[in-house]
């Protein structure tokens, strides 16, 4: 009998990464969630027949002590990140831009390179990570999260080239405009109404679950298939900047 696949995701309590979990269950993973929020991620796995780990990603003794337990792994979906406020370059505040690199860069290193040796004993690998076009393009207001995303990004593409001959696959997936749970509730510190105005007028956004449905493919193609970057965006969005409002 095969054993069981085993997928971990980062950020699993809610919007992306708990749609992915729930994704990759039904694609027949034993998914490993992790987050900080225990309740969440412990009910999820509950529902999904997964295991649950409280974890924050950008505490390097935490992830090693998870990797140390956490046993196989053959896919890892570094999910965990988000943006903290709008403010230009100008007016940032260092601390905002600091907690934005913590998680969306240093939190994807210490993940990567804490589960490298469980995705590679299972000899076929994939480490995949959930940037986003902000890795691609800047805009306005996005100066500190720009930067943190085209970091992530350029993990991704270096990481790639260095396990290049290894049985390990690297995927990059950059989503446009998604109306996740919590994300620009957090990005504009609570502030409801300009968390409403990211998606005023836009018939549909992409959501969650479109996310969590573009990381199951990935990572369920052929093992000789590296999908390398992934875009995906709503049909209303040609770029960062052209939205259609209707």
């Amino acid at each position: 009998m095969t054993e069981q696949k085993v997928a971990v995701v980062t950020g699993a309590s809610s919007g992306i990464g708990a749609a992915t979990a729930r994704r990759l269950a039904d694609e027949g993973f034993e998914v490993v969630l992790t987050a900080r929020r225990t309740e969440r991620i412990e009910a999820l796995a509950k529902e999904i027949g997964g295991r649950a780990y409280t974890l924050d990603v950008t505490d390097r003794a935490a992830v090693d002590a998870f990797a140390a337990e956490v046993g196989r792994v053959d896919v890892l979906v570094n999910n965990a990140g988000g943006a903290i406020g709008a403010e230009s370059v100008e007016h940032g505040d260092p601390a905002d831009w600091r907690a934005m690199y913590e998680v969306n860069v240093l939190g994807v290193l210490h993940v990567t390179q804490a589960l490298l040796p469980a995705l590679r004993a299972t000899g076929d690998g994939t480490v995949l990570v959930l940037s986003s076009t902000a890795a691609l393009a800047a805009y306005e207001g996005g100066g500190g999260y720009v930067a943190a995303k085209h970091a992530a990004h350029t993990i991704a593409a270096t990481l790639r080239l260095e396990l290049c001959g290894e049985p390990i696959r690297v995927i990059e997936i950059a989503p446009g405009m998604v109306k996740s749970e919590g994300f620009a509730i957090t990005r504009f510190r609570g502030d409801e109404d300009k968390a409403a105005a990211v998606y005023a007028g836009v018939a549909e956004p992409l959501t969650s679950e479109d996310i969590a449905d573009t990381v199951a493919w990935a990572v369920t193609r052929p093992s000789h298939v590296n999908i390398d970057l992934l875009v995906v965006r709503p049909r209303a969005q040609a770029a960062n900047h052209k939205v259609h409002r209707g």
